[in-house]
């Protein structure tokens, strides 16, 4: 594989989750894409800290959480110039129309209901990363 190849199918994914069984099983499930970079957050909260510091190419984020729900969190993340490129995928077990309207409402990208199927969200995250602009592109100016 060419460097140019490793490059567009890698990227930094953040898992936020309140559930740790669930951050567990979606790291397991993503650990073999190539040049992938994963890391974890517990809540919205703590995913806005990570977001700030250093911003994922791709967010699987869990909408019911305590403290600072999913749509919250994607709604600031998709609101603000320096973060709005973050791709969102909102991971989730609810599934009523409502609630997928919501996710697209407030910016998400895409939407999985759990449980998850493995083949299905490694593919989306490998489709979704390879389509990503560069780091240099989706800087503000």
């Amino acid at each position: 594989m060419s460097a140019k190849e490793s490059k567009s199918s890698g990227g930094k994914v953040l898992i936020v989750d309140d559930n740790l069984q669930n951050l567990e099983l979606l790291e397991v499930y993503l650990e073999d894409l190539p040049d992938v970079e994963i890391s974890t957050a517990n809540d919205g909260i703590e995913a806005m800290s990570i977001v700030a510091a250093d911003a994922p190419d791709l967010m699987l984020l869990d909408i019911m959480m305590p403290r600072m729900s999913g749509f919250e969190v994607c709604k600031q993340i998709k609101s603000n110039p320096k973060t709005r490129d973050v791709m969102i995928v909102m991971v989730t077990a609810l599934n009523e129309t409502g609630d997928i309207e919501r996710a697209t409402e407030c910016g998400a990208d895409d939407y999985l209901s759990k449980p998850i199927d493995r083949k299905a969200l490694v593919n989306l995250v490998s489709t979704l990363l390879k389509g990503k602009p560069s780091r240099a592109q989706s800087k503000p100016k």
